[in-house]
């Protein structure tokens, strides 16, 4: 897909709106979590930005994954989560401020440690490839990935504060423009890849579903430490369960050029919104209106 001008330049500036609508949900006080609950935000910022990525290469070991798919699956386990994260914790009465919290910390941190996970895959991965090797550029790419994630973020919180009742019409709009986003390059990678799709899916399918479960009890599990609340913890697990996979798409499709690894994300992409039902179920069932609104996070 490289040279597709809807890959080199639409993709980027979709992220870049969708970011700017995560930035139009917050405000400075949001930050303030990181004071309230400083244990949930460090476990779930670790969970995302260093323990799946590291669990991720344990997986590719256990499944065997082809060296393709398995940067793949390092590049959507390095992902943080997104807007649509913040949308499932509010459906699944999870601790809202935390996820979004939790997401702009992460997107951050990110922008630092993809690079760095990404190019330790392609050099344990392809390193004995006959072509020339893949690398990401690490300088070109925190800096690309500074002005698509952080900046739109920082421009959405000035217009939020400015004005907010544009910042909310405006927040809906960029949600819902999100998923269609997300939707439309699956569809085209599947049609890139469509001779290969069937072996691509069977062998990316198992990795992404067991990469996501185990996301998702990793969450849970924190909820065991001392400090953390059930709803932290569900929240923790949604973070870790419902990733940016519309970055993954964008790694993998505009920084590397690789239309098999970014099957991965593609299929993490679909598979995460039924698991994330589940958790919505889950939490609705768990905390009921009258609990959630009786005990604070």
């Amino acid at each position: 897909m490289q040279g597709n001008p809807l890959i080199e330049f639409g993709l980027p500036i979709s992220l870049m709106l969708i970011m700017a609508g995560m930035g139009l949900s917050l405000t400075l006080r949001d930050f303030h979590q990181v004071v309230v609950y400083p244990r949930a935000m460090v476990l779930g910022s670790l969970g995302q930005v260093a323990i799946l990525p590291l669990l991720a290469f344990g997986l590719i070991a256990l499944l065997d994954l082809p060296p393709m798919l398995a940067v793949g699956l390092v590049v959507i386990a390095g992902c943080p989560g997104g807007t649509t994260s913040n949308v499932f914790t509010y459906f699944a009465r999870g601790t809202l401020a935390l996820s979004i919290t939790l997401t702009v910390i992460a997107s951050i941190v990110t922008v630092f440690t993809i690079p760095l996970f990404v190019n330790l895959a392609l050099d344990f991965y392809t390193a004995g490839s006959p072509d020339e090797p893949l690398r990401l550029p690490v300088l070109e790419t925190i800096v690309r990935l500074l002005i698509i994630i952080v900046l739109p973020v920082a421009v959405g919180m000035i217009v939020r504060a400015w004005a907010p009742r544009t910042a909310a019409r405006l927040e809906r709009a960029t949600g819902i423009f999100g998923l269609v986003v997300l939707a439309a390059l699956i569809i085209l990678i599947v049609i890139q890849v469509r001779s290969q799709i069937g072996s691509l899916l069977a062998q990316a399918g198992p990795a992404a579903i067991i990469l996501n479960l185990v996301g998702i009890a990793l969450g849970f599990a924190f909820g065991k430490v001392p400090g953390i609340s059930h709803r932290d913890a569900l929240t923790i697990a949604v973070e870790l369960g419902i990733k940016n996979g519309t970055l993954g798409l964008m790694v993998t499709l505009t920084l590397l050029g690789n239309e098999q690894m970014a099957i991965p994300s593609a299929v993490y992409g679909v598979l995460m919104f039924i698991f994330g039902g589940a958790l919505i179920a889950y939490g609705r069932k768990r905390f009921p209106p009258a609990a959630v609104e009786a005990k604070p996070a």
